[in-house]
């Protein structure tokens, strides 16, 4: 009888060992379709006379030839331009209300779809966004004739990962990371913890080995109540981050409100260091 119910044990335990198996399995084989939900034209709010945020329409194109669109937002007098690189959902339009909200820090603003996304060509995957992201800095630089120690990186979410690529590879007068994870191996734990998918998911997104290095001034933000990104992951890719670095929490928010939550004080917080970085 006791021989019967390890048996059974066993046997239960094999089960479950396999389910998980084939689950690992499917996920990782899903990899894509988890990481990126793009939004392509014409799902957004394409329409110009909706929004106050006067806009130019900018066609560019990667190093392996896909072309790619964005908007350039002048802002008269600005000193400083921020190069926006957004997250894994939506498109550019999901950004207009936030980009309406910036309007009294006096910047330019150029924000991009990455491969995909709104009316950019292609499919999204890691090595794919990441040269979407240098063609976008190129575009600046050599197009606008933006001078890099104008130019503020700012990532949000899976985009600061882009940002942080760029910023390996780039001058530029300062990084801002907000709900930034360390890489996709930490995010996968998160995620799943009972399975060990680190290893297998081919996306990296490294950039706890990268921010170390980085010794451009950099601003991570971060929700204290962020569902997707735990703050925990955030203050982790702080810690290993170089100096000069600072670090502004949000109470409260969670991953896409922040800017929202945050109010008054994180418009200020995003200011004061342009400001200083540019100045």
């Amino acid at each position: 009888m006791k021989a019967k119910l390890i048996m059974s044990i066993l046997q239960m335990a094999g089960m479950i060992v396999l389910f998980l198996a084939l689950y690992g399995v499917f996920l990782v084989s899903c990899e894509r379709r988890i990481i990126y939900h793009p939004h392509k034209y014409p799902e957004g709010n394409w329409n110009s006379s909706s929004s106050s945020v006067s806009r130019e329409d900018v066609h560019f194109t990667a190093s392996d030839g896909v072309r790619l669109h964005g908007w350039y937002i002048p802002s008269a007098g600005a000193k400083a331009t921020l190069l926006w690189f957004h997250g894994n959902a939506g498109n550019i339009t999901h950004r207009l209300g936030n980009i309406e909200m910036l309007k009294p820090l006096n910047l330019n603003i150029f924000i991009f779809d990455y491969r995909g996304y709104g009316k950019s060509e292609g499919e999204p995957d890691e090595k794919g966004i990441y040269s979407d992201s240098q063609a976008a800095y190129d575009w600046l630089v050599k197009v606008k004739n933006i001078l890099p120690e104008e130019i503020i990186l700012f990532g949000r979410s899976l985009g600061g990962i882009c940002a942080v690529e760029v910023a390996s590879g780039n001058s530029a007068a300062g990084l801002i990371l907000e709900s930034v994870f360390p890489s996709a191996g930490k995010m996968a734990e998160k995620i799943f913890p009972v399975l060990p998918l680190g290893g297998a998911i081919k996306s990296r997104f490294d950039a706890i080995s990268k921010v170390p290095d980085l010794k451009l001034p950099k601003l991570f933000i971060h929700g204290t109540q962020d569902e997707i990104v735990p703050y925990k992951l955030g203050r982790e890719l702080f810690s290993v981050a170089a100096d000069p670095k600072e670090f502004y929490d949000i109470q409260e928010a969670g991953h896409n409100d922040t800017f929202l939550i945050g109010g008054a004080g994180y418009f200020n917080a995003l200011g004061q260091f342009i400001k200083k970085v540019v100045s």
